[in-house]
């Protein structure tokens, strides 16, 4: 079975179907995760947080992404990959924008990349998919909306946000992007941008109304921590269960007792 192309996703949410996305950043886990039915593996720039121990995802280069990317892609046959753009890949000029994007593509196999960020960005966006580069729109606090949806307290407030954001969402569609993630916006919000699109809405911490949804692989698996984001969901305590693992090993070696557990 190959990879699902555009049309392919875009035909599943036409039929109602809801699409599964989970970030990936190693073979290992993207492996898993794609024999497991998740359709779309999003790199993200989180892995700077998760994997590299970087404070936050604004020292992510995009060499950083290309070489996790590599990694998802060779370790997968059917899940549609996408390569996230991370901080100052495309800000800087158009073409920078097309040739970053393109290297995504070229270089690490992805068949996406993603921009963050509203209407400011179209003429970038454009570029990109003018070339043939495949973009996922993403919309929310960390695309430059927090000013919108930050201490919403008034039905007026809610629909200026509304507004505005449906009004990014339809013109990012207007540019083809093929799909919009919608990160910790309002439910209202999330609705509204879903009922004004005919593309796929994957949404993370943004309510049940999208057309699929989305979770950081680390924080699914339970390696983060006791601290987690409040739209996380958690299906596992691996993070615990690895600890004790390794524990018990350090114990048998120190001990000389490793090759007992051979026997």
């Amino acid at each position: 079975m190959s990879r699902p192309t555009i049309a392919d996703l875009r035909a599943r949410t036409d039929l109602g179907e809801q699409l599964a996305l989970l970030t990936a950043y190693d073979s290992a886990f993207a492996r898993l995760a794609e024999s497991a039915g998740i359709d779309l593996l999003l790199v993200g720039d989180s892995v700077g947080p998760t994997m590299l121990g970087l404070p936050s995802a604004i020292p992510v280069t995009m060499d950083d992404m290309l070489h996790h990317t590599r990694a998802v892609v060779r370790a997968t046959e059917r899940a549609h990959v996408i390569c996230d753009l991370p901080f100052m890949a495309y800000h800087c000029s158009e073409d920078e924008a097309v040739r970053n994007a393109g290297r995504a593509l070229q270089e690490a196999g992805a068949q996406s990349v993603k921009f963050e960020g509203g209407a400011r960005w179209v003429p970038f966006v454009q570029r990109c998919v003018d070339a043939g580069i495949p973009v996922m729109g993403h919309l929310g606090p960390r695309g430059g909306q927090s000013s919108l949806t930050h201490g919403i307290t008034t039905d007026r407030a809610m629909a200026h946000a509304t507004r505005q954001l449906v009004d990014d969402a339809t013109t990012l569609e207007g540019t083809g992007v093929w799909a919009l993630l919608l990160e910790r916006l309002p439910q209202e919000i999330a609705q509204a941008i879903t009922a004004a699109v005919r593309i796929p809405t994957i949404g993370i911490g943004s309510g049940p109304h999208c057309r699929g949804q989305a979770q950081v692989m680390h924080d699914v698996l339970g390696l983060v921590g006791n601290t987690r984001p409040p739209h996380a969901v958690r299906y596992a305590e691996l993070g615990e269960t690895v600890r004790e693992a390794f524990a018990t090993f350090a114990t048998d070696a120190k001990a000389g007792r490793l090759h007992e557990r051979l026997e």
